[in-house]
């Protein structure tokens, strides 16, 4: 790397602090960044601009949005009486990839998790106990990772939204399509027989 010129080393460095990038892959993209005709690398660069400039929480949801309110939020086709709530917008995009949930959504933009000082008001539940209030919603659906942060913070909201009359309910983990049950973690394979049902 050393070879480099300035600006070169300047672009690898700034590519490598990119999550999941290393210093090898940084250096292969911006050797491919270099080669590329210049129309794409100027799309590129007003790409990145124009969504730092525009991308927005939804002020209904918390998930990322061009607009004040998101698309999913604006549709009236969306059942607004379901709420699923999510841990990511990431997440919100992987449960719409399905196709499987036609309500309506709310990003907590986190978990709960202690040890890293993040508590009850670093993320949006307080959000969600108000859109609660507001009498609409019939259920809740907690979507939270099966993970120790994600299970303790699916507990505290459903603690928390318990007295307020709505339904809570948890999706279902278990064994996945294809999977051998050798081959299946301990929680998940508790998980599965906790959420059987009949046939």
């Amino acid at each position: 790397m050393n070879q480099y010129p300035l600006s070169v080393k300047k672009l690898i460095g700034n590519i490598s602090k990119l999550p999941g990038i290393g210093e090898k892959t940084a250096e292969r993209l911006a050797m491919h960044i270099l080669c590329a005709p210049r129309k794409e690398i100027e799309a590129l660069a007003d790409s990145l601009i124009a969504m730092k400039d525009t991308v927005r929480s939804c002020s209904l949801c918390h998930s990322l949005s061009d607009t004040e309110i998101c698309p999913v939020c604006s549709d009236p086709a969306r059942d607004e009486t379901v709420v699923c709530v999510v841990e990511q917008p990431a997440d919100m995009v992987a449960v719409e990839k399905s196709g499987a949930f036609p309500g309506k959504y709310h990003v907590l933009q986190g978990v709960l998790s202690p040890m890293c000082g993040v508590g009850p008001d670093d993320i949006r539940i307080s959000d969600l106990i108000d859109r609660v209030g507001k009498g609409k919603i019939r259920e809740i659906i907690l979507a939270t990772a099966t993970s120790v942060e994600g299970e303790a913070t699916a507990s505290y909201i459903a603690g928390r939204l318990r007295s307020c009359g709505v339904k809570i309910t948890r999706i279902a983990s278990g064994v996945p399509m294809g999977g051998d049950l050798k081959y299946v973690d301990q929680v998940t394979l508790k998980r599965a027989m906790e959420s059987r049902h009949d046939v």
